[in-house]
């Protein structure tokens, strides 16, 4: 352990509220004891009233409330920080390693009454990981690199719409985490224009020697949401979608990550929402099917035929299958 990770852990350890001996110090940090004493008096030097008894039931302790810069957490952050290190390794953090070291220092600085609380608030919180997504972490590492140090990476790539992948030099702006997936945005030389990439489509990537300038202001985050939800123009064209249905069901629809940027109007029975014709009949038939008969379309009722076609669709391809498969009785 490096000397200022042990002058912190023994400045934590005089602020726990009760005396400690040098030996105790020493005993814990695994030092000798020599190296405690001289800690010590380069901390008294840099201005820490450390108070100190001698003989029987002495030790050192810090003056009270010493401690009140905003370099030192209470109990409230500490806890604030540990429960967004969870969330943030659970959703597939690519520093994991050093999130647990910070995590280990943070705690590593507690006294007993801090560890006591701190335990019980991180006992009180569970995160499920989302599955498959460690494969993702030396790619994540790669773009990071690139981003902080402005060099393009090579990548193979394949999209929603095609088998086979390309390769292809891009230069990484930044990455953003949505709806449980990660992005890098990035200028894309094959396309000549700035383009989301979606990380778990990125089959292998590589550095290179090529430098780029970032663009000043440039908003990774901006750039996705404006890319999913672009600025409507003409908002008199929008077209009402009207849906009824069960609350629960109502409810989930008003806060979908598509639907709910859309959302105009909620009663007790029903929700309204504004959107373009094209991805009224593009999108939504699709995003509306996994709810079944908890909802119904009220209104347009060209929505309600769009949804018959791809229900249609389905029927055919999997009559199809099977009469290929030889399983028709």
């Amino acid at each position: 352990m490096s000397k200022i990770d042990n002058m912190m852990q023994i400045l934590w350890m005089l602020n726990s509220g009760r005396k400690i001996t040098a030996k105790q110090i020493s005993e814990k940090l695994e030092i000798n004891i020599r190296t405690v004493y001289r800690y010590i008096d380069a901390l008294s030097a840099s201005g820490i009233p450390i108070i100190s008894d001698t003989g029987h039931n002495g030790g050192d302790t810090l003056l009270n409330n010493f401690i009140k810069s905003p370099l030192f957490f209470d109990v409230d952050e500490q806890t604030a920080l540990l429960h967004a290190a969870v969330l943030a390794k659970e959703s597939g953090y690519f520093l994991g390693e050093a999130l647990d070291k910070a995590t280990s220092k943070l705690k590593m600085y507690s006294n007993q009454e801090q560890e006591r609380m701190i335990k019980q608030h991180l006992e009180g919180l569970g995160v499920i990981s989302p599955i498959g997504k460690s494969f993702m972490e030396p790619i994540l590492k790669k773009l990071e690199q690139g981003i902080v140090n402005e060099s393009s990476v090579e990548i193979e790539y394949h999209t929603s719409r095609e088998e086979q992948s390309k390769r292809r030099i891009v230069d990484p702006y930044g990455i953003v985490f949505w709806n449980s997936n990660w992005y890098v945005i990035a200028f894309c030389h094959l396309r000549n224009e700035i383009r989301s990439f979606r990380v778990g489509r990125i089959i292998s990537i590589n550095q290179t020697e090529i430098k780029f300038n970032r663009p000043q202001l440039f908003s990774a985050s901006e750039f996705f949401m404006k890319s999913l939800f672009p600025e409507v123009e003409d908002k008199q064209g929008l077209i009402p979608l009207i849906v009824g249905g069960k609350t629960s069901a109502l409810d989930d629809l008003c806060q979908h990550w598509f639907l709910g940027h859309h959302f105009k109007e909620r009663t007790s029975k029903k929700a309204i929402f504004l959107l373009e014709e094209e991805a009224l009949h593009t999108y939504v038939p699709f995003l509306l099917l996994p709810f079944g008969k908890s909802i119904e379309v009220i209104e347009p009722i060209s929505l309600k035929q769009k949804i018959i076609e791809v229900l249609y669709e389905l029927i055919n391809y999997y009559q199809v299958e099977i009469f290929t498969d030889g399983r028709c009785q």
